[in-house]
């Protein structure tokens, strides 16, 4: 009797092993789109330094585009999101340079990411790439300058502003969004939705306030008839580190930014 009971619990708990293998997994935290009970401190640490990367006492506006919306969407565009590009390091002097050639005294003056003012270190050089239109891939290193993406030395957390030209957009806004995302923004000064006219800026490596972002993505989503809209001097983000990546185009080339004529002009050369 004893042998059968035995025998009989024996069976019973192989079954419930059985069973509970059989069962489905509970789904995790990342695939319910929850937080699970031990993750608590992850999502406060993350929330906590996105919070640290937002400006105070600044509001962003919005203009109608004077173009079509983008045909690509922003985030997949070559033209609009550096990221799907890429780039690449060089070697280059890391100094302002000098080309022949004319000037425009409105163009972008890239001393105003910074408040103060300044030049500063330039600490990579890199090449941003072309795109296949056929293939729809990149085609390899812009080959036009030594240096079409520029590696620039902040403070952690520094604040970013936009930098002023002699262009007014309308409204007494500056420049458009084009593309944000929590680490990049791509500025536009002019209101058509691409880079064929005028000048457009790509700025890598920061982290973008979360009202601008959110404004953003809020306006693409509703079909991008009008894009958030920045005022020169404003902030708009911080850097997310030691550096930050500045790519300069004009009408839709990429130029290089280390140019003093253009780019630098309250920097002389020695």
């Amino acid at each position: 009797m004893h042998s059968s009971t035995h025998s009989n619990v024996t069976r019973l708990l192989l079954f419930l092993l059985a069973a509970a293998w059989l069962l489905p997994f509970p789904a995790s935290a990342a695939e319910r789109g929850q937080d699970g009970p031990n993750s608590v401190y992850l999502p406060l640490v993350k929330s906590s330094a996105r919070h640290s990367c937002d400006i105070s006492d600044t509001t962003f506006g919005t203009l109608r585009i004077a173009s079509p919306p983008s045909d690509i969407a922003a985030h997949a565009h070559p033209d609009l999101n550096l990221a799907i590009r890429g780039y690449s390091d060089t070697e280059a002097p890391l100094e302002l340079v000098q080309y022949d050639g004319p000037t425009d005294d409105a163009a972008p003056q890239l001393e105003g990411f910074f408040s103060p003012a300044r030049l500063p270190d330039f600490s990579r050089a890199y090449h941003v790439n072309n795109w296949d239109w056929e293939c729809d891939c990149p085609a390899g290193p812009i080959s036009e300058w030594p240096v079409t993406l520029l590696g620039m030395e902040t403070a952690p957390r520094e604040l970013l502003y936009v930098p002023d030209s002699g262009y007014d957009i309308g409204g007494g806004y500056e420049v458009m969004v084009l593309y944000a995302s929590s680490n990049r923004i791509t500025l536009k000064y002019t209101v058509e939705d691409n880079v064929v006219i005028g000048y457009t800026l790509h700025i890598e490596d920061i982290c973008v306030d979360s009202e601008l972002l959110d404004l953003y993505r809020e306006m693409d989503a509703a079909g991008r008839e009008h894009l958030p809209a920045l005022r020169a001097g404003q902030p708009f983000a911080r850097a997310d580190g030691q550096q930050i990546k500045v790519a300069v185009r004009d009408s839709g080339a990429f130029m290089d930014p280390r140019t003093q004529k253009d780019w630098w002009k309250a920097h002389p050369l020695p």
